[in-house]
C-alpha cells in the first residue's frame, strides 16, 4: 500500500482553508492546515511533508518568509504559492525563494490538484533516476544529490528546479534548448509567469557556473538558450 502524499497547507482564510483541506483529503492526500506562517513553520519542523501549499499574505509570518525558512530546513521540499496578488514583482519574488508553482486566486480546486500531481510526478521521477555525473567543463554535477562541484573545490547544492533545468541544458549541450520545450518539460505550462520563472533560474545557473570561462549559458533570441561547453564535452552526453 502506497503512503499518502502529505501536504502542509497554510491559509489564513479559515473557510477557504477548510474547503481546500476537505477537497484534498477526498483526493487521497493527507493535509495539515495551519492558519498562519509561524504555526506552519512549527508544523513543518515537527513532521515531514512531501509538498507545501502556502498563502502569500498571512499573519505573523508571510508565505515568502515561511518558504525561505522551509527551504533552509529542507531545500528539496516543493512549494506552491496561493495568492490574490498578480503583481509581477510578487510572482518573481516567489520563484526567487524557490517556489515550484504559483496559483492566483480565484482558482479551481481541480487546477490546484493537477499542479500538485505534476510536481509530485517530477519529484518521484527524480528520485528514481540513477545517479549520473555530468561534466561541464571543469565542473562536475551529480544529478541525484543535486551537487555541483566547482573548479575551486566549492560544492553547491542546487534546488530541484535549478537541477532539472541544468540537466535539460546539458542534454542539449552546444545546441539550442527551445524555450517552449523547456517550459513544458519542467513547468508543464508555458505561460508568462512560468517563462519569467525560468529566466530567474537561468540567471541563478549562470552565477553558479561563473567559475569556468569556457562554460556559459547564452540567449538565442526568439528561440531559447544554449549551454556552451568546451569541445572535450561533446559526444559525452
Amino acid at each position: 500500500m502506497t503512503e499518502k502524499t502529505r501536504i502542509l497547507l497554510c491559509e489564513d482564510d479559515e473557510s477557504l482553508g477548510m474547503l481546500l483541506r476537505e477537497y484534498l483529503n477526498a483526493k487521497g492526500y493527507e493535509v495539515e492546515l495551519c492558519a498562519d506562517g509561524e504555526a506552519g513553520y512549527r508544523a513543518f519542523l515537527k513532521s515531514p511533508f512531501d509538498i507545501c501549499v502556502l498563502d502569500v499574505m498571512m499573519p505573523k509570518k508571510d508565505g515568502f518568509s515561511l518558504a525561505r525558512d522551509i527551504k533552509q530546513a529542507n531545500a528539496e521540499t516543493p512549494i506552491v504559492f496561493l495568492t490574490a496578488k498578480t503583481l509581477k514583482e510578487d510572482v518573481l519574488e516567489g520563484f526567487k525563494v524557490g517556489a515550484d508553482d504559483y496559483i492566483t486566486k480565484p482558482f479551481s480546486m481541480e487546477e490546484l490538484t493537477l499542479r500538485i500531481e505534476a510536481i509530485m510526478r517530477r519529484v518521484h521521477s527524480k528520485k528514481t533516476t540513477e545517479q549520473i555525473e555530468c561534466k561541464l567543463g571543469s565542473f562536475i554535477y551529480e544529478t541525484k544529490k543535486q551537487l555541483l562541484k566547482c573548479p575551486d573545490g566549492e560544492v553547491k547544492k542546487l534546488t530541484t528546479k535549478e537541477s532539472e533545468l541544468l540537466v535539460l541544458l546539458y542534454q542539449h549541450a552546444n545546441e539550442v534548448l527551445q524555450r517552449e520545450f523547456a517550459l513544458k518539460t519542467i513547468w508543464v505550462d508555458d505561460n508568462y509567469f512560468n517563462a519569467r520563472s525560468m529566466d530567474v533560474y537561468i540567471t541563478k545557473l549562470r552565477k553558479h557556473l561563473k567559475g569556468d570561462p569556457n562554460v556559459e549559458i547564452i540567449n538565442v533570441h526568439g528561440k531559447g538558450y544554449k549551454l556552451v561547453l568546451p569541445s572535450e564535452n561533446e559526444g559525452e552526453n
